[in-house]
């Protein structure tokens, strides 16, 4: 014990004395997650809490024009644009304002829509009337002879670099606007024609609505944000860049004759490691903590939601903890076999770019292609990922994440192993 002791001891000091390291480890990851989180915060803030303005041109005047003015208005999602430097949008003005990248969507209502409209319905109400009525068919030919006024359509100009997932929301919000108006000058023709007057509210008397339901478990799971996303994964990304400092230390030891002379004392190779794995266990825990501190405390004072660990606190330092034992172990396996600084440093920031990539700290796995998703599952950040998931969004039992905890330390004893071998396979040639 008093060895390991000893060597955990050296450990710590040469991380003190290498500013470079403690820097990698605390001050980069502390830059990363408050640098993204902010900038994902404007994204979702963009796309759902702030108001897009939105280019109205309503020439109709009638009905129609006034739903969709009264929808757009009362939607948290828009800001109605009607005048540009104090004059009224007409329809060239908008689409030229579009086209330049100024507002990204313009809606065009033409001239007499609503009229138009009433028209048809009041004359498909009174054929169907007709027919029940039992009136002669060339009477029914003879009213419905009349020249049909052709509506003109809609005008919906989007900015050239708005998606098409968007595009088609919008056109589908504005067809449900229109279906809306008809359906409610269907109820009062047929109620004019037949002489009844229904008194009722047809805006709010909808046959089927929907119920936005988070399907979390407990009653005290979180509501998911950029914040509850960028806190575990971005702290996720800071424990695996251990990797880093701990594959330099060993080549440094191998390349400064002080991994000769701890072989000359009575220190077997797996105490040397151990050493270093109880070292940087205790600094993925700091580091996970410290992450939390920023999320709790720094975040609210940058405009962010303060993140909140909710009751699952002990779970995740579980989880960093193991997630910080596969990061350790692969930095071992790098740093046995790596001969030079050169090439550790490199190929160690490369591994873990590419393993947050693969693992979903950059993009969630949902959206990835499905072969790349497969691959994603296969990853010791992945693993970690979707532990902290399971803890702080869906508020899961502790058995929920015991598998991507024992992955977690299978990769571990996996990559120690496979050091291991390589190094009393290199040490006895």
């Amino acid at each position: 014990m008093r060895k390991l002791l000893a060597s955990v001891h050296k450990e710590f000091l040469l991380l003190i004395r290498d500013l470079g390291g403690l820097a990698t480890l605390f001050v980069m990851p502390s830059i990363l997650i408050i640098i993204v989180t902010l900038i994902q915060n404007s994204t979702f803030k963009a796309v759902g809490e702030a108001k897009m303005p939105i280019v109205l041109v309503d020439n109709d005047k009638g009905e129609v024009g006034k739903i969709i003015y009264s929808n757009l208005n009362s939607s948290k999602f828009f800001d109605i644009i009607t005048k540009e430097e104090g004059k009224n949008i007409d329809d060239s003005l908008a689409r030229k304002l579009v086209s330049e990248g100024k507002y990204q969507i313009a809606i065009v209502i033409p001239d007499r829509l609503s009229e138009v409209m009433n028209s048809r319905v009041e004359e498909n109400v009174e054929k169907i009337l007709e027919q029940f009525s039992g009136e002669e068919k060339d009477s029914i030919q003879q009213k419905t002879n009349k020249k049909h006024e052709q509506a003109q359509d809609i005008k919906v100009y989007f900015d050239p670099a708005a998606g098409q997932s968007f595009r088609n929301s919008v056109k589908n919000n504005i067809d449900k606007m229109v279906a809306k108006v008809e359906s409610q000058k269907i109820y009062q023709v047929f109620q004019e024609q037949m002489g009844v007057k229904i008194d009722m509210d047809l805006s709010q008397n909808n046959i089927i609505s929907f119920k936005e339901i988070i399907a979390q478990q407990g009653k005290d799971a979180i509501i998911p944000n950029a914040v509850q996303h960028n806190v575990p994964a971005w702290s996720l990304f800071g424990i695996f860049f251990i990797i880093i400092p701990l594959a330099l230390s060993i080549v440094n030891e191998k390349n400064s004759g002080t991994y000769i002379r701890l072989r000359t004392s009575p220190i077997s190779f797996s105490l040397i490691m151990g050493g270093k794995i109880i070292t940087y266990s205790i600094i993925c825990l700091l580091q996970f903590g410290l992450m939390l501190l920023i999320g709790r405390f720094i975040f609210p004072l940058i405009g962010l939601i303060e993140f909140n660990p909710g009751n699952q606190l002990v779970e995740m330092f579980i989880i960093a903890l193991f997630s910080g034992l596969a990061a350790i172990g692969l930095g071992i396996l790098i740093g046995t076999v790596a001969e030079t600084q050169e090439q550790t440093a490199p190929f160690s920031a490369i591994l873990v770019i590419i393993l947050a990539a693969l693992g979903g700290v950059w993009v969630p796995t949902f959206i990835m292609p499905e072969f790349m998703q497969k691959i994603s599952a296969l990853t010791p950040m992945n693993w970690g990922l979707s532990a902290f998931y399971d803890v702080i969004l869906r508020n899961s039992s502790f058995s929920a994440i015991l598998w991507n905890l024992v992955y977690l330390l299978l990769f571990f004893g996996f990559t120690q192993i496979v050091a291991i071998i390589y190094h009393h396979k290199k040490n006895n040639i």
